[in-house]
């Protein structure tokens, strides 16, 4: 029987227990070794939310693993990311030769309680992620944090004295940094299912200028990341590392396009062009216009109409 409600562990030892796990050697932070957790069965679902934030890099062998809705070739090591509060649902296999294998980091927030990271550590947008935007990892990257979270592992495992928090922090920061660094190489290596995002987007945009602005509004960044099945977060990250551009720079830049076109070719007031365009009132139109192009649509129609 599926688990419908998501159970919420509000401790790191809660979590140990929950999984049958010996209980933690620090009650703020704990490496766990996956192949000791047991899942609940074949083709149920756990739906978890920690109070405590999770890195996570597992291997699965004996069974494929997608990435958004296709599969990739970076089956090595998958790494996500869950900050506190978030919900997170696995699926069990149902093939019952999949083993899972890797590591699980458990950081509750008390233990970066007044230190710079305890602020900065919610700036790394794939805490934002959702699963299917994990982070895959090449075999030299994945040894590059193995070899981190050993350190933290040694660190807590060792007699704590006053220096054991600084070292296992600056440790996480170092993680965190080179999991930026290997997502913005994601972006590159994979420019196809990257490039393809960008035409679903374009042509999700298209329609919806087409047929649903003039009554639903303008589209919003949720809107278009729900769309593409992907969170706001990574949507963004994608495009600013592809075009350098957000994901509303992008929605305003079709709006404008569009305006153009029908200031340009046809004699729609300038009225119902921003009502055809999802705009409440003229004026917000007329304001994003002259922002994006240095002319109100008055001006560019003139414009356009003196050539």
């Amino acid at each position: 029987m599926k688990n419908e409600v998501a159970k919420r562990i509000r401790t790191i030892s809660e979590f140990h227990r929950y999984r049958g796990l010996a209980q933690p050697e620090h009650p703020m932070i704990s490496v766990v070794d996956y192949s000791l957790i047991q899942p609940s069965g074949h083709g149920e679902t756990d739906s978890f939310i920690l109070d405590f934030f999770s890195i996570s890099l597992k291997r699965t062998t004996n069974a494929k693993i997608r990435y958004g809705q296709q599969p990739y070739d970076f089956d090595s090591g998958v790494l996500f990311f869950l900050a506190p509060n978030q919900v997170f649902s696995i699926r069990h296999s149902d093939e019952a030769k999949a083993q899972h294998t890797g590591w699980l980091l458990l950081i509750h927030p008390d233990f970066l309680w007044n230190t710079a990271l305890a602020s900065s550590i919610r700036q790394y947008e794939f805490f934002d992620y959702a699963v299917n935007e994990a982070l895959f990892l090449s075999e030299k990257e994945e040894d590059i944090l193995n070899a981190i979270v050993h350190n933290i592992q040694q660190e807590y495992h060792s007699n704590l004295d006053k220096f054991s928090q600084n070292i296992i922090i600056s440790q996480i920061e170092t993680l965190l940094n080179y999991s930026e660094r290997f997502y913005q190489r994601q972006f590159i290596t994979r420019k196809r299912s990257s490039h393809e995002i960008l035409v679903r987007m374009e042509k999700i945009l298209a329609g919806y200028m087409a047929n649903d602005a003039a009554h639903k509004g303008i589209p919003t960044v949720q809107f278009v990341s729900e769309a593409l099945c992907v969170s706001s977060g990574y949507l963004s990250g994608l495009l600013r590392s592809l075009t350098g551009e957000s994901t509303q720079q992008h929605i305003h830049k079709k709006l404008i396009e569009i305006a153009k076109e029908k200031l340009s070719t046809t004699r729609l007031s300038i009225s119902e062009i921003a009502y055809e365009l999802g705009f409440e009132h003229p004026q917000g139109f007329s304001k994003l216009f002259r922002n994006k192009t240095n002319a109100t649509p008055a001006e560019f129609r003139k414009l356009f109409n003196s050539f």
